[in-house]
């Protein structure tokens, strides 16, 4: 597994606690949080719950990143953007295809497979446990300005100038080789 630590070059800010009814930090993600493509997967987005944001917060972005992708820039699997302030919890599946558990003016941007949704792991085979890392954003504005098309990476430099906290969980994912139990 790759040490690449996705905060390294990011401001240091507070931390707020993010949890999962599904998922405790730092295990594997239940099946249905993996890809489509693989047996067992649905493409779910988690259930998220978090507390402890900082006063002054107006709005929160969540995203979803594997930075031990072998891309030389990890993989972006979910983004939303422009979650109210007064919400703390998202439901298991809000990240369909149509946004349906996402509060109103909250939207998703493309991922890196370029669909506006949530896109479940799926590591490739044999190349090892991949860290897949859940950050909710707590914002100091109501809207981040960020078009709906734009990439993950785009809407994370923005969060960059505007962020004043970030909760953190991470899940696993492993895909074996074929052939091997």
């Amino acid at each position: 597994m790759s040490v690449n630590n996705p905060f390294a070059r990011l401001p240091e800010v507070p931390s707020f606690t993010v949890t999962s009814a599904m998922l405790a930090d730092g295990e594997p993600w239940p099946a249905a949080q993996l890809s489509a493509a693989l047996p067992g997967g649905g493409d779910v987005s988690p259930h998220l719950s978090w507390s402890g944001a900082p006063e002054g917060t107006k709005s929160y972005a969540v995203t979803v990143y594997d930075p031990d992708a072998p891309t030389g820039s990890g993989f972006w699997h979910w983004a939303v953007a422009d979650i109210p302030a007064g919400v703390t919890e998202l439901p298991e599946g809000a990240g369909d295809d149509t946004g349906s558990g996402l509060p109103a003016g909250a939207y998703q941007l493309p991922n890196d497979a370029r669909l506006p949704r949530y896109i479940g792991a799926a590591p490739p085979a044999g190349h090892g446990p991949h860290r897949y890392v859940v950050v909710v954003h707590a914002l100091d504005v109501e809207h981040i300005g960020v078009p709906a098309d734009a990439t993950p990476a785009y809407l994370g430099f923005t969060i960059s100038g505007h962020l004043l906290a970030r909760g953190v969980l991470t899940a696993t994912a492993e895909t074996a080789t074929a052939g091997v139990a």
